[in-house]
């Protein structure tokens, strides 16, 4: 199996394709060093955390277990190792924060590929093959999770690279433009205080396509204002940029109610009319954290002052 590479997986946020992605839209997903977490073993009286996601992880090697047993496992997964270590009492040390959409299950899927797969895939290994092999792989562990994954977040999280989708059969590691510290503008997060399930949220969304015109309105307008913010960011053209987030941010306002926060509802509506900030779903939503994008940080922080945006990103 060679070395680990590292213990620590951190994050990641999604900063546009949510849902998007399920349709075949772009994606583009960047790592968040903000929060991580590795797996590591009790060695004195455990607390609560760590026995609760003990208790966790037993359910999740049965899981892989029985798709091992079934010869449906894609991933050869050492999981004799992984099941003595869990009887050890190992736990997921994490400072993610569950059902945030920012990839506390992603990051516990890699940790567990990055110390029990057997023929690991890493940075040096990709390729076009290589990446979307390893995205399907981390795809059916993280369903034990969500119902279904597209594989995307526990991609970043073990790879800690930003990544861009740009189908289902590409997908490859992607530099971001760089951080300008003095810029005016920024990416943010807001913080909607509980969590959201991400299970439902998605099974929402499967049923609401199963209705043809939004399956269309999907197909069409949210994929090409999704696939145009991602453009006009990649290439630092921030003027296109905010006509399309306008855009998207409105789509997913009148399309998407049952995904938003109920908390945020009105600072979103604000955004639009304002033209001050426009927010965004960060993950499945319906809690969690919210994405934030505006032209001037300064300015929109007096709308979102009482919901102490934190930045990710200048220009």
């Amino acid at each position: 199996m060679g070395k680990r590479k590292k213990a620590l997986f951190t994050a990641k946020i999604l900063l546009f394709g949510e849902y998007g992605i399920i349709e075949n839209s772009m994606g583009l997903s960047i790592p968040f060093n903000h929060f991580g977490g590795s797996l590591k073993i009790q060695k004195e009286g455990s607390t609560q955390e760590s026995s609760e996601s003990n208790q966790h992880l037993k359910k999740f090697v049965s899981y892989l277990k029985q798709l091992s047993n079934n010869n449906e496992l894609i991933v050869a997964l050492d999981i004799d190792a992984f099941e003595k270590d869990v009887n050890k009492g190992m736990y997921f040390d994490s400072s993610i924060p569950k059902g945030f959409g920012i990839g506390s299950s992603g990051a516990l899927c890699a940790s567990v590929y990055d110390k029990y797969a057997q023929h690991r895939i890493t940075v040096q290994d990709l390729n076009s093959q290589s990446i979307l092999e390893l995205k399907t792989g981390l795809a059916q562990m993280e369903s034990y999770f969500h119902g279904k994954s597209s594989g995307l977040d526990p991609l970043i999280c073990y790879l800690n690279l930003p990544v861009l989708v740009k189908s289902e059969q590409y997908i490859s590691p992607i530099g971001l433009p760089q951080a300008d510290d003095e810029g005016l503008g920024a990416i943010f997060l807001i913080n909607s205080g509980t969590p959201g399930q991400t299970q439902s949220m998605v099974t929402l969304f499967l049923e609401k396509c199963k209705t043809e015109g939004f399956r269309n309105l999907i197909k069409t307008e949210f994929k090409k204002y999704n696939d145009l913010c991602i453009d006009a960011f990649l290439r630092k053209d921030f003027k296109p940029l905010f006509g399309s987030l306008k855009e998207l941010s409105t789509l997913v306002f009148e399309h998407f109610q049952p995904m938003i926060p109920e908390v945020f509802k009105t600072l979103w509506q604000q955004g639009i009319e304002t033209n001050a900030y426009y927010l965004k779903l960060c993950g499945s939503g319906g809690g969690g954290y919210i994405l934030g994008f505006t032209k001037d940080f300064k300015a929109a922080e007096q709308y979102l002052k009482a919901y102490n945006p934190q930045i990710i990103y200048k220009f």
